[in-house]
């Protein structure tokens, strides 16, 4: 099986391009894993239109989903797992012959309805809001937690 996260703009503060380096090469050990970057869209200054810029972005990510892919959006509104449960979901998909999960992380406005429509799953990780670009390595890091608890790995201390 292979990881593929597509994200809405590049990491840009050091600190999480540091760390999100680190839980590339450490889920990389395991799985192959693929990020795909796709450009912000750009909404006019201190007017944006939220939900144009939004639609616009789903549109360029949809074009990157490969039909047969297991979706995973992340959105505050979807549901929120326990690192475990995000174990389970990697181990139904590796046992279950599905060829690529695909992670979606939207932008500073979110995700658009046209991706939200799609999506296979639809996961919180908190009911907080974070930067687009800290739940990249949020998300990673549960990635490869998730793996080492499927591998009985002391990583996560249980």
């Amino acid at each position: 099986m292979k990881i593929r996260l597509i994200c809405i703009g590049k990491v840009s503060e050091a600190y999480l391009r540091e760390g999100v380096e680190d839980f590339t090469r450490r889920v990389g050990r395991y799985l192959p894993l693929e990020v795909t970057e796709i450009r912000e869209e750009k909404g006019g200054g201190k007017k944006a239109d939220p939900e144009y810029i939004r639609e616009r972005e789903a549109e360029r990510i949809l074009g990157k989903i490969p039909h047969d892919a297991f979706v995973v959006v992340l959105d505050e509104s979807g549901e929120m797992v326990t690192s475990q449960g995000m174990a389970e979901l990697l181990d139904r998909h590796m046992s279950g012959g599905t060829s690529e999960v695909v992670f979606v992380i939207g932008g500073p406005y979110g995700i658009g309805k046209k991706v939200k429509d799609l999506k296979s799953f639809l996961l919180s990780l908190s009911p907080m809001t974070f930067t687009h670009q800290m739940v990249r390595l949020f998300l990673l890091e549960q990635i490869y937690r998730g793996l080492t608890i499927l591998r009985n790995e002391p990583y996560h201390n249980r």
